[in-house]
């Protein structure tokens, strides 16, 4: 059989210690010519053997005759846990050959908070894919990735995702999740202690991954920032992962050193926006479903249509109605959803064609009457048309009525909209200035 000619070759090649721990303990199972499959007592085994010792049992296999043979590694049912040992008689935890010391440092991770569990819409797609992809080992996208994210939109959500999906199928992998507020505490009690050495060490030499949320909090920490800055080189020098998230885009962040900035954008850098329609139909189905609650089409329709923006609000929602149907002993209905979304976000207000063409005239400091009045300057025609693009987006209204809030036939809002249409087809700085308005205008008004 491959296996034990496998063995007696890497038995002379590797020390005493590390084949008895390491390759005796694997049962191999060939289940035709072609493929070899090693069974290993654990999930842990199973990746350290992956990672470390796969290329020797291939060379191994070909010096052998048997080049040709895939190999995989299984996990033996009920097998007992490796890679931990304690000293006899006390609790004082010991470490096997060739494993690392400090081998992860987790927050405490939200159960549900997986990939299984995350909905994907248009608005999340590219930042899912990227955490995906970083944490199954696939570095196509780079290394480095920067999510930015309003409050409960889902990037606390993708990180502790990561940290699920790393822990479970590589666990091997030296990983670190903290947020930038314990990582500054971290620093300072090292500082206090006079053991920055060791808290170097940590991040840099015992870290495959780091993984740090709301990095936008560390404005002002200047010594903070130029510690992270250490830490990012040495990973970045020696290809390790670094997932950080913020609440706004590294370039928006104030009070933060350039260097720190230029670091922050290294890699890829992508934003979780808030979700459309068909996502939050998506988000309350599941979110009822996992807490067995029945809702009628017509609330679940209400309920994405009423809130909008942050997830957080829509668990509240489902909750809230399974309080309220649990303690009235009824099925949910549209009053019921009504007085509960209500409570959560209050009186909506509709988007009028009035209150786009206000804010747009905030927007670009010119006056509500100057977007009125019969000027064909420049500096007032593109934020007047800009206004007439976005209240036939964002409202339901009637061309004639978005005209007249501008003192203008329908006609000239036919060609307004053409005209935004047209430049943002061609002006990749018109489009993300019209892009940035139209989130703004969503978090100021609705």
């Amino acid at each position: 059989m491959p296996w034990q000619k496998v063995k007696t070759i890497l038995k002379k090649s590797l020390s005493e210690s590390i084949f008895s721990l390491w390759i005796d303990p694997i049962l191999g199972a060939q289940t035709d010519d072609t493929h070899l499959e090693l069974i290993c007592p654990d999930q842990f085994f199973a990746s350290w053997i992956n990672e470390h010792y796969l290329g020797l049992i291939r060379e191994a296999l070909a010096l052998c005759g048997h080049g040709g043979v895939e190999v995989c590694c299984a996990v033996r049912p009920g097998g007992a846990r490796h890679g931990l040992a304690f000293a006899a008689g006390t609790r004082e935890q010991l470490r096997l050959p060739s494993i690392p010391e400090r081998r992860t440092n987790l927050r405490t991770l939200h159960p549900r908070y997986t990939f299984d569990e995350f909905m994907v819409g248009d608005s999340n797609a590219l930042a899912h894919s990227a955490c995906y992809a970083l944490a199954s080992g696939d570095t196509s996208l780079g290394r480095c990735l920067y999510i930015d994210a309003g409050t409960g939109l889902g990037k606390s959500h993708l990180t502790h995702a990561v940290a699920h999906h790393v822990t479970s199928s590589t666990p091997s992998v030296r990983l670190h999740y903290v947020t930038a507020q314990q990582l500054t505490g971290e620093m300072v009690r090292a500082i206090k202690n006079n053991s920055m050495e060791q808290f170097k060490e940590k991040y840099q030499r015992h870290c495959d991954m780091l993984l740090v949320e709301d990095v936008h909090s560390l404005a002002g920490r200047v010594k903070t920032q130029a510690e992270l800055a250490d830490v990012f080189d040495s990973l970045m020098e020696s290809g390790k992962t670094i997932v950080l998230t913020g609440g706004v885009a590294p370039r928006d962040i104030a009070n933060i050193d350039d260097s720190m900035r230029s670091r922050f954008s290294s890699g890829l850098v992508t934003s979780i926006n808030p979700p459309d329609l068909h996502t939050r139909v998506v988000i309350i189905k599941r979110k009822a479903k996992n807490h067995h609650l029945a809702l009628p089409e017509e609330v679940v329709i209400y309920l994405a249509e009423s809130i909008r923006g942050d997830v957080r609000q829509i668990e509240s929602a489902v909750i809230g109605l399974k309080a309220k149907s649990c303690l009235l002993k009824i099925t949910p209905d549209l009053a019921m959803a009504k007085e509960v979304a209500r409570n959560i976000v209050g009186h909506r207000q509709e988007l009028s064609s009035e209150v786009v063409r206000d804010f747009v005239a905030r927007q670009f400091k010119v006056p509500v009457s100057d977007l009125r009045s019969k000027s064909r300057k420049k500096s007032i025609t593109f934020p007047r048309q800009v206004a007439m693009y976005l209240a036939r987006k964002h409202t339901e209204q009637a061309l004639s009525d978005i005209g007249s809030a501008f003192n203008r036939d329908h006609s000239t809002v036919v060609h307004s909209v053409r005209v935004i249409t047209e430049t943002i087809s061609r002006n990749g700085s018109v489009r993300g200035q019209i892009e940035h308005l139209s989130e703004k205008m969503k978090k100021e008004l609705l």
